[in-house]
């Protein structure tokens, strides 16, 4: 594998690490879902902003391709309202295992956006990453709710990352992800006052560590890592972007596990879960690598 292809797939991981952590912010931070995610989109596309002023980027776009950002934008706000209520419905650990399913959901959206066949092996995949999800959760039905909204936002995730993939063929990630979130935020901003609420003096009074874990979730989890896994796109396919995701939750289960010991217990199944979720990356990355390996051969002319 050529030193720059590694270096992609470290950043990746790099990348997986810090989402993993984001579901920790998750725990710690004490207000609603809903809330949490539109200071999160208020404080990302603000450091967004200054960075593409300080940067001198061309931010000018179509009014057909801000109305697709804004699609997009919505989808990814509805993503992290339902992952951070999984949170609150269960646990850290349920919302993370959950997240695991958006290999198998893109093994069926990815070929529909990219109009190419479905791979049997993005297929088999994605089955053992389920496998490994059910081993993970198996004996946790009372927390069907957490399970359920887990499984929606790992759908709306792949739909998210599938589309994007599409978009950073044309488009800067960070003009894309600022145009997201700006439409995430009026979109929740609606959304709020529709439903009754204000955005009084109590809505903006937070404790302080509400507001440093917010500022953290804003700034490396979001604005750096929201670009970042966009950027990515680039260079390795939005399946194995997806599929790489998977370990998410062993990043954070692990993390979980070391700063909350008393809740964050695992059973003998997560382990054999996990591990089918990391062999099965480790798989795919080889299997992709073999056959642009021998591509590359094939097209040599004798």
């Amino acid at each position: 594998m050529p030193n720059a292809k590694i270096k992609h797939y470290l950043h990746l991981h790099l990348l997986v690490l810090i989402a993993g952590f984001t579901a920790i912010l998750g725990e710690l931070i004490t207000i609603g879902a809903i809330e949490l995610v539109w200071f999160r989109m208020v404080m990302a596309g603000i450091l967004m902003f200054v960075y593409l002023k300080i940067r001198r980027f061309n931010i000018k776009i179509s009014r057909n391709t801000f109305l697709q950002f804004s699609a997009a934008g919505i989808i990814i706000a509805l993503h992290w309202i339902t992952f951070f209520e999984a949170i609150n419905q269960a646990n850290v650990s349920i919302a993370l295992a959950m997240f695991s399913s958006g290999a198998f959901f893109a093994s069926f959206i990815e070929p529909i956006f990219f109009k190419r066949r479905i791979l049997g092996y993005e297929i088999i995949f994605g089955v053992i990453v389920i496998l490994g999800v059910f081993l993970i959760t198996s004996g946790e039905m009372e927390y069907i709710n957490g399970i359920i909204l887990g499984l929606f936002s790992a759908l709306l995730s792949t739909l998210f990352a599938v589309i994007n993939g599409r978009f950073i063929e044309k488009h800067s990630a960070t003009v894309i992800s600022f145009y997201e979130f700006f439409s995430g935020v009026l979109f929740l901003t609606v959304f709020i006052l529709l439903s009754g609420k204000t955005f009084s003096t109590e809505f903006f009074t937070l404790s302080n560590s509400d507001w440093v874990y917010l500022f953290i979730l804003a700034s490396i989890c979001t604005a750096y890592a929201f670009i970042g896994s966009v950027e990515v796109m680039r260079f390795i396919s939005p399946f194995t972007v997806i599929l790489s995701y998977n370990l998410e939750p062993v990043y954070g289960i692990a993390i979980a596990l070391f700063l909350f010991p008393d809740t964050e217990k695992m059973s003998p199944q997560f382990y054999l879960g996990a591990i089918l979720v990391l062999v099965t990356v480790l798989f795919d990355a080889i299997f992709k690598n073999y056959k642009r390996r021998t591509r590359k051969t094939d097209s040599i002319p004798d």
